[in-house]
């Protein structure tokens, strides 16, 4: 089985900031996600990635990282 919809649409965001330095770009995608994406849809990646249900883009870790913190009571 291939990565879940969540994880495609988060790699696509990645992709359109991979002209970005890595921390650049994560901060940017993090914040693209937390902007216009339902929290729902941010816990499907949070629990996708930490599972290792999507690939291994480095952009994606730092994302879920970022998105973690903010989503901390």
């Amino acid at each position: 089985m291939g990565p879940s919809r969540t994880v495609r649409r988060a790699e696509d965001i990645a992709e359109q900031f991979a002209h970005l330095p890595p921390d650049e770009a994560a901060v940017a995608v993090a914040q693209h996600i937390r902007t216009f994406w339902d929290p729902r849809m941010r816990e499907q990646l949070i629990s996708a990635v930490t599972l290792g249900q999507a690939g291994p883009d480095p952009i994606l870790a730092a994302v879920v990282a970022r998105l973690g913190r903010a989503e901390q009571p």
